[in-house]
């Protein structure tokens, strides 16, 4: 079920209904757990079992973990999960990526090896639930907090519908906590939900479907070299894209949790005003990339071993991080790219305060707009192999980009190029001018009517679009 889609306006509005009435807060929690279990049902209801086999898992093993003194069985309690998270993970997500790695070296070994296609179909949301239910096992493991008695606050916190299948990933002493009394919206809460939803859907419909995807994808499926305003056109046009699909998706569940009385935590906050790329993954899935400071860059060491392994760290956690989003090499090299650039940011800013400790003047090099172009620039770079399907299609569109094509003719039409100007520019004007606000704060410090007015020109804006019911680009991964 896709938020874009009037079967869950439906399922929502009885969500909510049922949410208000006055029942108890324990039949509440089971209605929200078997609403979320129906949420994500409708794709593939057996894939239901390993929602449960996660939960289940996760449950006991830090049960366990909290009793248990003996260091030696507590790392077998935390690779059963371990095992249990990934396994699956590894089996329906690299499972085919492995096999055909595999085939490839057998080939070049002199080995003739072809076996039968696996036709591994991928869980929808199986690397955001499995992230968020491995956070608790790793927790419990190194005694942030006490283990969790209620089994059902613990299931409704693996399987709350709006986050569900593409985030953000809530931590476990985030969301369990409000679990454990009555919740219900306020009316200012429920006013600034609905809001949320409301832009969050016009992100993702209007902005991201009906304004950039066809320029992106025609441009990445051109299969030929092109000019290079036709190259930079789709390539802004999937920068922009990803960010209001995927920043829209995180938008509306926020503001769908919002409406029930529940707060989840920002995932996105303006990450094309970022000056330079330590900025960019404070602002850019916020989720993941705290996620993966926390339970892979600092257990590796983090800045706490030395520069050269400090380097490696970060590499390691970038690369992990790109091969997390989806079963390809291209993945690899988009997160190889900010670890490089990451890598490169810290040697600068190592040198600068270096300097900084000599005698004489020295120049203080204030961020400006131009610095965050410049890392806009480079981000662009990386978003060509996030989105080719290959490496001959991202190498075509990189020459492309760089005047290096042998372009045969227009990809792009001039209603085209300027939607994507268009929206561009707007989304970088708007990302520069609320680089430090938050969009409900801003709300809140305007006149009344003037919110209304903006919230109906979203809502007219939806309706004018073209119908759309196509899911979140990151429901793939």
């Amino acid at each position: 079920m896709v938020f874009n889609s009037y079967t869950f306006i439906v399922f929502f509005a009885v969500v909510l209904f049922i949410h208000n009435l006055p029942f108890k807060w324990t039949f509440k929690k089971v209605h929200l757990l078997l609403a979320s279990y129906l949420f994500y049902a409708v794709w593939n209801p057996p894939f239901i079992l390993l929602l449960l086999f996660s939960t289940f898992i996760d449950f006991y093993v830090g049960k366990n973990l909290s009793t248990e003194q003996n260091p030696t069985k507590r790392k077998w309690w935390l690779a059963a999960s371990l095992i249990g998270n990934l396994g699956p993970l590894a089996y329906f997500k690299y499972g085919e990526f492995m096999l055909e790695n595999f085939v490839s070296l057998a080939n070049v070994a002199g080995i003739d090896f072809h076996p039968l296609a696996p036709d591994i179909i991928l869980p929808v949301g199986i690397s955001f639930y499995t992230f968020q239910t491995l956070s608790y096992s790793l927790d419990m493991y190194n005694k942030k907090y006490a283990a969790e008695k209620s089994f059902l606050d613990f299931a409704l916190f693996v399987t709350f519908f709006p986050q569900l299948v593409a985030g953000p990933i809530v931590r476990p002493d985030e969301l369990i906590p409000q679990f454990k009394s009555p919740v219900k919206a306020t009316w200012l809460q429920f006013n600034q939900g609905m809001f949320l939803l409301t832009l969050g859907l016009f992100m993702k419909v209007v902005l991201a479907d009906s304004l950039l995807a066809g320029s992106a994808d025609a441009v990445f499926s051109a299969g030929k070299d092109m000019n290079a305003l036709d190259a930079w056109m789709g390539v802004l046009a999937f920068s922009g894209q990803i960010f209001f699909d995927f920043g829209g998706y995180s938008t509306c569940a926020i503001g769908i949790a919002l409406c029930l009385g529940f707060t989840i935590r920002d995932n996105f906050f303006y990450p094309y005003a970022a000056i330079g790329f330590s900025d960019f993954w404070r602002r850019w899935h916020i989720t993941l990339s705290t996620w993966l400071r926390d339970y892979l860059y600092i257990p590796l060491g983090g800045n706490r071993k030395g520069i050269i392994r400090t380097y490696i760290n970060v590499m390691l956690t970038m690369l992990i991080g790109g091969l997390w989003h989806g079963a390809s090499w291209t993945f690899v090299v988009w997160g190889g790219l900010h670890g490089l650039y990451l890598a490169v940011e810290k040697f600068i800013q190592d040198k600068r305060k270096a300097h900084s400790h000599e005698p004489g003047p020295h120049p203080h090099l204030k961020p400006n707009f131009a610095h965050a172009m410049l890392t806009f620039f480079l981000v662009n770079i990386t978003w060509v192999f996030f989105r080719a399907q290959d490496f001959t299609t991202a190498w075509s569109i990189l020459k492309s980009m760089f005047f290096f094509g042998n372009p045969k003719e227009v990809v792009l039409n001039y209603l085209d190029i300027l939607k994507v100007t268009v929206v561009i520019t707007g989304m970088i004007i708007v990302h520069w001018q609320m680089r430090h606000k938050k969009v409900l704060t801003v709300a809140e410090s305007k006149p009344w009517w003037s919110v209304g007015m903006v919230w109906t020109f979203l809502l007219i804006m939806l309706i004018l679009s073209q119908e759309s019911t196509s899911s979140f680009i990151y429901f793939q991964f």
